[in-house]
């Protein structure tokens, strides 16, 4: 099943998801999992585009899960491996049963609707699946769920508690917060941004989008591009290079071309930026004087207030 975003429900879930539950003596989870099999010609490129990708450290919500999704992993690289060596697309298409909702199975996907997403305040909102006929999840006290999607063309799995009566029947609902920093730094202004980005991703419960544009001169000039790049692996953390003396992006590496502009950043690549956050974000600038009066500036026009925005 192709999953794909609604931005209707703030852009993070779809539609239509598929779960798979699991259970153990501690929890009960439910995973979501697109299932996309495309024809293939047999050819080494159509099989590395089906090779299962390896879960990064934001993905695991840290719980204990029986499997976890590093279990998940290992287990649908091994299908892969086995079908790639045999030629035989088939492999990857296991039978599973289908199970209901009130009978947890480790290898069961169980598709679910979302039915509604009533936003609470700016950043929280009520998201209710629906549970086929009468059905109920029927979890104890302490039990949780594990949604997974896709954010920002990478599969994100986190971890709730269902907010719902554990008896309700015919759905369940679940409370998701998200919030939106976006980060203008320029040279050295990246220093202040690390601690906080580091600190976001290394709290699993925080689950703020942020949007770092680091502006430097060159490439060469970027600083501390692995850990960025270790950053930028997490799915709820994009990041734009503006290089102001660059004139082509054709030497850079295949890996930097996408998120990397040339020039300076200017108000039209500003409005772009704002306009692609998923709500309006609180900004965070840091570079020399002119840098952050030309941000702020930017920032205005783009139909950010001031009162959103801080200068370190």
């Amino acid at each position: 099943m192709h999953v794909q975003d609604a931005r209707e429900i703030s852009q993070s879930f779809s539609k239509d998801v598929q779960l798979m539950s699991t259970c153990c003596s501690s929890s009960c989870c439910f995973r979501c999992r697109a299932c996309v099999l495309q024809t293939m010609s047999g050819n080494e490129d159509d099989w590395l585009a089906l090779k299962p990708q390896e879960p990064s450290p934001s993905q695991c919500c840290g719980s204990g899960c029986k499997p976890c999704i590093y279990d998940v992993y290992e287990k649908e690289l091994a299908q892969w491996e086995r079908a790639k060596a045999k030629q035989d697309k088939s492999l990857l298409m296991e039978k599973k049963k289908q199970s209901n909702n009130s009978e947890l199975n480790p290898d069961t996907f169980t598709a679910f609707s979302i039915s509604s997403v009533e936003q609470l305040t700016e950043d929280t909102y009520q998201y209710k699946f629906e549970l086929p006929g009468n059905s109920s999840l029927r979890l104890s006290l302490g039990q949780h769920i594990v949604l997974r999607g896709m954010v920002n063309g990478l599969e994100v799995q986190r971890a709730y508690t269902p907010i719902s009566p554990g008896n309700a029947e015919g759905y369940f609902e679940v409370l998701m917060k998200h919030g939106e920093l976006l980060m203008l730094a320029s040279g050295t202004g990246l220093t202040p941004m690390l601690p906080i980005l580091q600190s976001i991703t290394d709290d699993e419960e925080d689950e703020t989008f942020v949007t770092l544009v680091g502006c430097f001169r060159t490439f060469d000039k970027i600083y501390l591009k692995p850990l960025l790049q270790d950053l930028a692996r997490y799915w709820n953390i994009r990041i734009f290079y503006v290089l102001s003396q660059e004139t082509s992006l054709e030497k850079l590496p295949w890996s930097y071309q996408e998120n990397t502009y040339t020039g300076r950043l200017s108000e039209d690549l500003m409005k772009m930026i704002v306009n692609s956050c998923r709500r309006k974000p609180f900004v965070l600038i840091c570079g020399s004087s002119a840098f952050n009066d030309d941000m702020s500036r930017y920032l205005k026009a783009a139909g950010i207030e001031e009162n959103s925005c801080f200068v370190f």
